[in-house]
């Protein structure tokens, strides 16, 4: 069995190629049945962020699940395959339970050390347990990965002073507007990024808080959590000519604000600037807003600078964190291995004794009949030779479990032996 993952991140893809791969709620459950249904595929996950989507499989040992996972995402989210494939990165084997272990451990998070990825992550394990496209390989590995990103948050201080995305859109609007005490703040969206953002901006000063979701519960709900106010969704286009800052970060698959609406409130404004911070994916502003004199438009991969500052005060973290990786993904790969090398020596095992037996049952005619006693002499010799024959190869498994040659000699006994054939 192989573990592939395929897919794409900040790292390598811009949010306008990021959104148009992501996958909403909704669409997880037939997009993993269609995933279990391609050839070949075992186990599958898909892991959707606004900063990245990735596709984890088992497959076949000779099997390539990175075409078949390309064709799935292609089709699936109705792009072409040339257009995508260029942002992609592939991973098999050893590299993708290090990459699993670092995006659990949020090594490899736009914020290092952010807690939001392990929730997310978890949600996708979920998922895919409750629509059985987990259940061997790739859920060892997945629990794995949990107690390594716990590991990694116990012994290091990577989860310290870690900036998150709603943190960095706050410091961007102070850098833009130095104070924002005076400053009123529409939040659109009322989930966790809404609520990161809405406990900075009262750190920072706002007393002015609006928020508006589609679901008018959770925005009443988060509103008194800090002592702000509602909008209607449906009609908060008229509250945008008072707000000075707005941060989008809500779940619609479309454009919320477009440039014409954007003109209008401008207007109304009588052009005083305007800060518009779009951290969802798909975004929730055209992007031609920002050609509006007076508007200040920025997107998730704005934020980079912030993120980068915090970054560099913390790399002597990361990398303690990367050390324990490298051992987590050590010993992952002896347990692996030994679960490989098991099944064989239990296999050649009950392959030399069948041949033993036939050998015997073939031969007891020309033996004629055998007293009790030499019954069991017969039972004592070949089972003697039998286990000698055995007892290097076996010895030779187990000592080399921990060695990189380890499914080297699993394939050749294998064959010599021709275990797994009809």
């Amino acid at each position: 069995m192989k573990l592939f993952v395929t897919g794409l991140s900040h790292h390598t893809a811009p949010v306008e190629v990021r959104e148009r791969l992501a996958f909403d709620d909704a669409a997880l459950p037939q997009a993993l049945d269609r995933l279990r249904d391609r050839p070949g595929m075992i186990e599958g996950m898909i892991l959707s962020t606004c900063n990245r989507v990735e596709v984890a499989v088992t497959v076949e040992e000779a099997s390539d699940a990175g075409p078949i996972v390309e064709n799935f995402l292609a089709e699936t989210r109705s792009v072409e395959t040339a257009w995508m494939s260029p942002y992609l990165y592939h991973y098999d084997g050893r590299e993708a339970i290090r990459h699993l272990f670092r995006v659990a451990s949020s090594l490899d998070s736009l914020v290092v050390g952010e807690p939001q990825i392990l929730g997310q992550l978890k949600t996708a394990y979920a998922v895919a347990k409750e629509h059985g496209s987990m259940s061997g390989y790739l859920d060892l590995v997945m629990t794995r990965a949990f107690n390594v990103a716990k590991r990694v948050r116990t012994e290091t201080e990577i989860g310290a002073s870690a900036v998150s995305v709603s943190y960095a859109a706050v410091e961007l609007a102070r850098d833009i507007f130095g104070s924002l005490q005076d400053k009123k703040v529409l939040l659109v969206g009322a989930g966790k990024m809404a609520e990161s953002a809405a406990r900075h901006l009262r750190r920072s000063g706002v007393a002015d808080i609006v928020v508006t979701n589609r679901t008018r519960s959770r925005a009443d709900a988060l509103a008194e959590d800090f002592q702000g106010s509602v909008a209607d969704y449906e009609g908060f286009h008229d509250v945008l000519p008072e707000v000075d800052i707005v941060i989008a970060s809500s779940a619609a698959p479309h454009f919320i604000l477009t440039r014409d609406t954007m003109k209008t409130v401008m207007t109304r404004r009588r052009n005083r600037p305007m800060f518009l911070i779009d951290i969802a994916v798909p975004r929730n502003i055209e992007a031609s807003v920002n050609e509006i004199d007076g508007v200040f438009l920025y997107d998730i991969d704005d934020l980079d600078r912030v993120v980068k500052s915090n970054l560099s005060s913390r790399r002597n973290v990361a990398e303690q964190a990367e050390e324990i990786i490298d051992e987590e993904v050590q010993r992952m790969m002896t347990r692996l291995k030994t679960r490989e090398i098991a099944p064989t020596i239990v296999h050649l095992q009950e392959q030399l004794e069948q041949v033993r037996a036939g050998e015997i049952e073939r031969l007891r005619a020309k033996l004629g009949p055998l007293t009790p006693q030499q019954e069991e002499a017969i039972e004592a010799i070949t089972r003697g030779i039998v286990n000698k024959i055995a007892h290097t190869p076996i010895t030779e498994l187990r000592r080399k479990a921990n060695d990189p040659e380890a499914l080297t000699l699993l394939v050749t006994i294998r064959k010599l032996f021709r275990l797994g054939e009809g």
